[in-house]
């Protein structure tokens, strides 16, 4: 397998780390899959999801559930702090799944979507890499994100092969991790790559030490350029790549014309 298909994959799978089974329910079948209408037995109530999803503890209010496009799934909408968002519960009540679903018709297409590169502001991105470098990538980060912290990895390989490349790293934490925000800001007060190095290690950071507008604003621009997940990777002709993807692979695709 190319390192270029397997980019497709994972960049079309925002990559979910349940296991297939998780999806299991009392009406399903041998081989995993649902048999007739799920929902014939298988419910999940507002009510019981606000429960499962501590709604109360994260300040949150469950909207409304509905049957996925994935059979096996719930699709619950929740609303936290004024922002509304999607997130899945499995038909046994067992596991939370963060992300979004791509058919499988969809993989293998070469075409990525582009954003309006011009219209990002990147004053406030923490750089990694040297300040002079000719080609500069712009990424859409969260602090509390296990694959931006996976990608982290994978970009000061980067860096530190090559000079002509650095990173512009964006703070945009996601609703659904509840002190990502706060940490956002610290970052963004201190300009501080090591703090969010720190973050990705799990230190606890000190409070945001500056009134800024930067994260509000960055959370803004995201859901304007149809930025829904992190890590988002945007290369300066405003290619998108939405996920994780290895040092190889992201080096590839710059690459491609």
């Amino acid at each position: 397998m190319t390192r270029l298909l397997m980019y497709m994959l994972v960049g079309a799978f925002l990559l979910v780390s349940v296991p297939s089974y998780g999806f299991e329910g009392k009406a399903c079948t041998e081989d995993r899959g649902c048999k007739g209408e799920c929902i014939k037995c298988h419910s999940l109530t507002t009510k019981e999801a606000s429960r499962l999803l501590k709604a109360e503890k994260l300040k949150a209010k469950v909207l409304s559930v509905k049957p996925a496009q994935v059979k096996g799934l719930w699709a619950v909408e929740v609303e936290r702090a004024g922002k509304r968002f999607v997130v899945y519960v499995d038909f046994a009540k067992k596991y939370l799944v963060e992300g979004r679903f791509t058919l499988l018709a969809e993989l293998g297409r070469p075409i990525l979507k582009k954003v309006d590169v011009a219209s990002i502001p990147t004053e406030d991105a923490i750089l990694l890499g040297r300040k002079d470098a000719e080609t500069k990538i712009i990424i859409f980060d969260d602090p509390d994100c296990p694959y931006c912290k996976k990608l982290h990895g994978e970009l000061k390989k980067i860096v530190k092969k090559r000079k002509d490349i650095a990173f512009l790293l964006k703070m945009y934490p996601l609703a659904i991790h509840p002190e990502a925000y706060d940490k956002s800001k610290a970052i963004v007060c201190k300009k501080s790559l090591k703090l969010l190095e720190d973050a990705f290690a799990g230190k606890k950071l000190p409070p945001p030490s500056c009134e800024t507008t930067v994260i509000d604003d960055n959370i803004k621009l995201a859901r304007k350029l149809g930025i829904e997940g992190t890590p988002a990777i945007i290369f300066p002709d405003g290619r998108l790549i939405p996920g994780y993807v290895d040092a190889d692979t992201l080096l590839e695709v710059l690459e491609m014309k």
